[in-house]
C-alpha cells in the first residue's frame, strides 16, 4: 500500500494537462519517435518507479526516519555517476568532493551500530532495510537521468505538457504494477483490519492516503518537470533538500535516537549537500555571463 499510493493519484493530472496542451507544430511532429518507441520508453520507466518505489517502502520499514534520509542522501553520488555517463554532465572538484563526503556518511551508517533500530526489527531486517534503502537511491538517480535522455532523445517536445505525459503514463503503469503485487502478495487481505485499527479511525485512514497520494504526484510533477527544463543531477539536488533537516525533524517529531556517529554523518551530508549547491550556483553565474559576453562582442567579429 505504502508503494501503491506513491502514484495512485495520477488521475488528477489530467486536470491541468487538459488546460496546459498545446497544439503540436509540424517540426515538433515530424522529430517525435514513433508510438511504439515511446510506449516502450513509459512502460520501461513506469516500471522502474514501482519497484524503485517498493525499495524505498523497504527501507522505511526497517528504518528509523532519521537513519532513512541519511542513506537517501547517496542518490546524489549516484546521480552525479549517471549523470557523466549517460547525460554529459561535467565532473567538477565540488561535485567530487560531494560525492566523497556523502560516500563518507554514508559508511558511518554503514558501520553504526543498531541502538537506533526500530522496536522488533532484527539485525538482518536492518541489514535489508539498509540495501534496499541504498537500492533504491541508485535506481531514483538512474530513472531521472533516463528521463532527461528520453527528453532529449525520443519525446522531443518544448512544451510542458510533456512533464505532464511522462508523469501520467509512467504512474500508470508503476499503479498497475503495485495492484498486482499488492494482490499477489496477499497484502490486501490486511488492508480491512489494518483501517480497523488505525488509531484514528477508519475515515482518518482513508483521508491520509487519498492526501498523500496527491502530494506525490505534486512532488513528482516538480522533479519530472526540474529535469525537464533544468537536468537530472539538478533536479536530484532539489529533490534532496529536505534531507539534511529530517534528521533533526525525526528527533524532535518521532522521537528517533541521535548518537554521536549519526550526527557526525548529519553534518557531513550537509556539507556535501551544500558543496553541490554551490556548484550548480557557480554553474548558473557562468550560464549568465555567456550570452552577455556574445552580446558585448564587436559587431565586426560577429558577422564574421
Amino acid at each position: 500500500m505504502a508503494t501503491l499510493v506513491q502514484t495512485a493519484a495520477f488521475p488528477v493530472l489530467f486536470i491541468p494537462y487538459l488546460f496546459i496542451t498545446s497544439p503540436q507544430n509540424d517540426s515538433e511532429g515530424s522529430n517525435r519517435a514513433s508510438f511504439i518507441t515511446v510506449s516502450v520508453v513509459y512502460f520501461v520507466i513506469g516500471a522502474m518507479v514501482a519497484g524503485d518505489n517498493m525499495l524505498y517502502s523497504i527501507g522505511l520499514l526497517y528504518l528509523s526516519a532519521s537513519t532513512y534520509s541519511l542513506i537517501c542522501a547517496t542518490q546524489l553520488i549516484f546521480s552525479a555517476v549517471l549523470s557523466f555517463f549517460l547525460n554529459g554532465q561535467k565532473f567538477t572538484a565540488l561535485i567530487m568532493n560531494s560525492v566523497v563526503v556523502l560516500s563518507l556518511s554514508t559508511a558511518l551508517l554503514a558501520v553504526n551500530d543498531d541502538t537506533d533500530m526500530p522496536s522488533g526489527v532484527t539485525k538482518w531486517k536492518y541489514v535489508i532495510g539498509f540495501l534496499a534503502t541504498l537500492g533504491a537511491s541508485a535506481m531514483y538517480a538512474l530513472l531521472l537521468s533516463l528521463m532527461q535522455l528520453s527528453f532529449q532523445k525520443v519525446l522531443k517536445k518544448e512544451t510542458f505538457s510533456v512533464v505532464l505525459e511522462m508523469q501520467i503514463y509512467t504512474a500508470l503503469v508503476a499503479t498497475g504494477v503495485s495492484i498486482v503485487g499488492l494482490f499477489a502478495s496477499g497484502e490486501w487481505k490486511t488492508l480491512q483490519g489494518e483501517m480497523g485499527s488505525f488509531t484514528a479511525g477508519k475515515l482518518s485512514y482513508v483521508m491520509t492516503l487519498v492526501w498523500t497520494a496527491i502530494a506525490w504526484q505534486i512532488c513528482s510533477v516538480g522533479v519530472v518537470g526540474l529535469v525537464f527544463v533544468v537536468s537530472s543531477l539538478f533536479s536530484n539536488v532539489i529533490s534532496t533538500l529536505s534531507l539534511a533537516i529530517t534528521p533533526i525533524a525525526a528527533v524532535v517529531i518521532l522521537h528517533d535516537k541521535m548518537n554521536g556517529v549519526k550526527i557526525i554523518a548529519m553534518l557531513m551530508a550537509i556539507w556535501g549537500f551544500g558543496t553541490y549547491l554551490y556548484q550548480n550556483y557557480v554553474d548558473d553565474l557562468k550560464a549568465r555571463k555567456a550570452p552577455s559576453a556574445v552580446d558585448d562582442a564587436p559587431t565586426e567579429s560577429r558577422s564574421c
